[in-house]
């Protein structure tokens, strides 16, 4: 290169010598990358000639220093070439100037071999890997980019400009190579999204919005789901619940989930979405969609008598989901469509639902502020609010409104501020007594009715340890009977100090109706137990006639219909414990306190009050009758009967009803309402271990493609039931039995095979994903003693690497000597989790760190068969599913060994696949990467 033309012999000989492969690439492609006079075209035109020989098949066998090595210069000869062509642009647009033009073959040369090094996927992973390991040298490439686009864009030669323009798109491709994935255009329906959102509406109303916005974030990358498609998924999910759910509560809970949570919902979606605009227009393509369907319109119209699509639209366009020219040409499209019947039969004097919920909402703010005020200025007033609340349904509306907004939480903490107010009383007038009573029983129903309805998560407190808890808290968690809650009836809370109880007996047994002045509430509601037992007994022996019972179970709900409420928890827990015989006169009792009491001198909202107290004693006494299978006719005023209850059929082993409900599911297409109560009911019944195992087995046992991909989809909605303990049973246990166990191979044959790997896939993203956060009140509520402690179960100590990883990993500590494929005593197992110091005392990260150790041995043995194809399509969906720069994705926890196992399995020896498994933010990460490649 020192004359003005190169040395032909010595150029023979360079040539000669990179055949052979006696220079390395990398060493050629740093010495090219240091030539700069590109004024001495013949010099040029010979290393371009150099670079295009062997630019397209680079390859590196050492170790990994080297092939980050050839990373390296990879990134300076792309510097190189980027400058070259730059240099020939300028001289050429001077030669056009000048009148001759000797700059147009090297400039078409330096094209060619820019467009050649580019388009091999391998060339580009490792510039990829470059790019990370040196920033500053991206950045150099990316000014010279820029500044070659300016010199290009005034090239009269079209073909030339168009190749330059190729070469641009593809290197501002290389920094987001993993990214791209494909959306499903071709399917309009998506079971999980329906799934998901029916079973928030009806089992998590009070859940906080962010994990169901990222678990539905998270359903959406995972099956390449397009955001129109996406969100009218959403819609008709929600107009099914609003047909299919069971009038009265559930009802309302709906209404107020689909437009009070959902838009809500979408509003934080549209933060996921670079782009406010495009998302308003996504939104509006799906309305667009939804309109199509007006038979499910209609059909939701007639339910809730009224345009449901109208208020839907309204409420979308006042958070801003929708424009305005949008919003009006939907609800013209919709007004024209609707069936005329429909229009005529709405009824005027009938409010409907989704206009009341919508008016709700603002309500229960101003009950907040309402409630802040001090109670003791003005009971009066505060008990008008009150009592118009209790008024028909509105109590309902209130609270699914509050529990929609997430304002459940705060509306409880301010009715337990108002009854532990009114504990006390003191030198009080007749009136002020009566008010105390009134705000003090108000409170409890209004209580105990949220915790059945909502779940009583929503009213306890995170009180620090020096706090006293308030009286309805403690009574509710040691008194109150709920689902799966078994009461002792002499335990030490119902029996309080017996001189009161000996008063409240004679009080209740003497006078003619009960006394409200000084009256301790409390006391008296913590007394009553250990009264009706007292009374129960007197009645047994025939001390007491029953017309004396008559009257003391008058003067009980006379008043305040508390009393009757914490009486009758007493005798549920009491009746649980006696024999069929013995029972009779308990019921009896039961049923005297359930009905109201016909008499003049009540006290205020009386019937409002018996209402809501006949809804609490049925829900309170449904377990016990169901069992003794005894009949109690609670006095139905209005209130709906209890819907979900008694689901199963009697009779039949919990196996068959599992089996046969999944099999309806699966041919519907769809989870409804009624089958995700079945399944709640049979998880609870059955433990995870027994629930997971069998659903598989019966995905196991599906044999054609279509009906697989739909089992997967509907399976990962029902594992939502409990998704964190389901994970840990699937990845833990029965993965691991299957893939160890020859006999059980032929199981994981294509297609039900390739669907185990995808849900296996899912599960453990949307676990891994979700697990720093909290479980859903849903979901604290299981029971978790037949999960068996996975310390244990996979015992990696803190520091040291399990039985299994010893097994696997060499005898060899140090993580640095990364040895050649063939020679295995030399391997190490560290994993990039190591390195990242995951805390592995996490059930989840351990069963995770055990998953990927049993994958890699099975790579590494010696024998093939389906659990080694199982193991490739379970990377395939990993890589499929992965997130760009996620460094928190269960990738982490592979073994780096298995990246030169995996890469001798066709499938998966390509190089975006080597750079979606390994954890590049990591050197060790982009050094196994960048040895993986160059050897490919």
């Amino acid at each position: 290169m020192i004359g003005p033309s190169p040395n032909p012999l010595i150029l023979s000989y360079l040539k000669y010598a990179i055949s052979s492969q006696m220079v390395s690439c990398s060493s050629v492609l740093t010495a090219i990358s240091k030539f700069d006079d590109f004024s001495r075209d013949l010099c040029v035109q010979a290393l371009l000639d150099i670079m295009e020989m062997f630019c397209d098949r680079l390859s590196c066998h050492g170790k990994a220093e080297e092939c980050i090595g050839l990373c390296r210069a990879l990134l300076s000869a792309l510097h190189w070439l980027l400058r070259c062509t730059a240099a020939s642009a300028e001289r050429l647009q001077e030669g056009l100037e000048a009148g001759t033009a000797p700059g147009e073959k090297q400039l078409a040369l330096c094209l060619q071999c820019l467009e050649k090094t580019l388009s091999s996927t391998k060339n580009r992973a490792l510039l990829h890997i470059a790019k990370l390991e040196e920033a500053s040298s991206w950045t150099a490439i990316e000014h010279s980019l820029l500044k070659l686009g300016e010199i290009l864009a005034n090239l009269s030669n079209p073909q030339l400009r168009s190749q330059a323009e190729r070469c641009g798109t593809l290197i501002r491709s290389i920094p987001t190579m993993l990214s791209v994935h494909s959306e499903q255009l071709h399917k309009t329906g998506f079971p999980t999204v329906h799934a998901l959102i029916l079973l928030e509406g009806t089992m998590n109303l009070t859940g906080e919005m962010q994990p169901l916005v990222e678990q539905l974030m998270m359903v959406k990358r995972m099956q390449h789901i397009p955001t129109p498609l996406f969100v009218l998924e959403i819609w008709k999910a929600c107009f099914v619940g609003l047909i299919e759910s069971p009038e009265g509560t559930q009802e309302l809970k709906w209404t107020a989930f689909t437009y009070l949570k959902i838009p809500q919902v979408l509003v934080k979606l549209k933060k996921y979405f670079h782009g406010d605009k495009d998302f308003t227009e996504d939104v509006n393509c799906a309305f667009e969609f939804l309109l199509k369907l007006t038979p499910l319109l209609d059909k939701a119209d007639q339910r809730c008598n009224c345009d449901c699509t109208n208020f839907l639209l309204q409420e979308c366009n006042k958070q801003g989901l929708l424009s305005e020219v949008n919003f009006a040409s939907l609800v013209g499209k919709r007004t024209a469509d609707r069936d005329p019947q429909l229009k005529s039969s709405e009824n005027a004097n009938i409010q409907p639902n989704p206009g009341l919920i919508l008016r709700a909402e603002p309500t229960v703010t101003n009950i907040l502020k309402t409630m802040d005020a001090d109670h003791s200025k003005s009971p009066e007033g505060l008990l008008g609010v009150l009592g118009h609340m209790l008024s028909g349904k509105s109590l309902d509306l209130l609270l699914a409104a509050a529990a929609a907004t997430g304002k459940l939480k705060s509306f409880a903490r301010k009715f337990i501020n108002l009854n532990e107010f009114t504990t006390h009383g003191s030198g009080e007038s007749t009136k002020t007594a009566s008010v105390r009573a009134l705000l003090f029983d108000i409170s409890f129903l209004m209580l105990c009715h949220v915790a059945q309805t909502y779940g009583s998560e929503v009213i306890l407190s995170e009180s620090s340890s020096g706090e006293e808890v308030p009286f309805f808290e403690t009574w509710m968690q040691t008194c109150m009977p709920e689902e799966g809650k078994i009461l002792n009836p002499d335990h030490p809370c119902f029996r309080p100090d017996s001189t009161k109880v000996e008063s409240l007996v004679a009080l209740l047994n003497n006078s003619s109706e009960m006394k409200l002045v000084q009256m301790k509430w409390h006391e008296a509601c913590l007394s009553i137990s250990a009264a009706i037992l007292e009374i129960l007994n007197a009645w047994e022996n025939g001390v007491l006639a029953f017309e004396s019972i008559q009257k003391i179970t008058d003067n009980i709900k006379g008043k305040v219909c508390s009393l009757a409420v914490c009486a009758v928890a007493w005798l549920v827990a009491h009746v649980r414990m006696l024999g069929l015989d013995e029972r009779e006169k308990s019921l009896q009792m039961i049923r005297q306190l359930a009905g109201p009491l016909y008499s003049e001198n009540t006290l205020q909202f009386y019937n409002e009050r018996v209402v809501i107290m006949n809804s609490i004693l049925e829900h309170m006494c449904a377990d016990v009758l169901q069992q003794t299978a005894t009949q109690i006719k609670f006095p139905s005023t209005g209130v709906d009967t209890m819907p979900y209850w008694n689901l199963l059929p009697p009779k039949r082993p919990i196996k068959e009803v599992l089996t046969d409900i999944f099999a309806k599911v699966l041919e519907k297409g769809w989870v409804d309402s009624r089958s995700i109560h079945i399944l709640d009911t049979l998880l609870h019944m059955g433990g995870v271990y027994w629930f997971c195992n069998n659903l598989i087995k019966e995905l196991l046992k599906e044999t054609r493609k279509e009906h697989t991909l739909r089992a997967v989809q509907l399976l990962y909605s029902i594992f939502c039931l409990d998704m964190q303990q389901m994970t840990l049973v699937l990845l833990g246990h029965i993965l691991p039995g299957l893939l160890t166990d020859s006999s059980k191979w032929h199981s994981l044959m294509d297609p039900p095979g390739t669907a185990l790997a995808k849900l296996a896939v899912w599960c453990a993203l949307s676990s891994y994903s979700s697990h720093k956060g909290q479980a859903s009140s849903r979901q604290k509520k299981r029971h978790r003693e037949d999960i068996e402690d996975y310390i244990s179960l996979f015992p990696v100590e803190d520091m040291q690497p399990s039985k299994l990883m010893r097994l696997l990993s060499s005898n060899e500590d140090d993580a640095n000597i990364l040895s050649s494929p063939t020679d295995r005593s030399m391997n190490t197992s560290l994993s990039a989790s190591q390195l990242h110091t995951v805390n592995m005392r996490d059930p989840l990260n351990r069963v995770l760190a055990n998953l990927f150790l049993l994958i890699s041995s099975v790579l590494g043995s010696r024998t093939a068969g389906p659990h080694t194809q199982f193991v490739q399509w379970f990377m395939e969906e990993c890589v499929d599913c992965l997130e760009q720069d996620s460094r928190g994705s269960i990738l982490q926890f592979m073994p780096f060994t298995t990246v030169s196992e995996l890469v001798k399995v066709s499938g998966m020896s390509s190089p975006k696949v080597v750079l979606a498994i390994t954890d590049l933010s990591l050197p060790l990460g982009r050094q196994i990467a960048a040895k993986a490649i160059a050897a490919l």
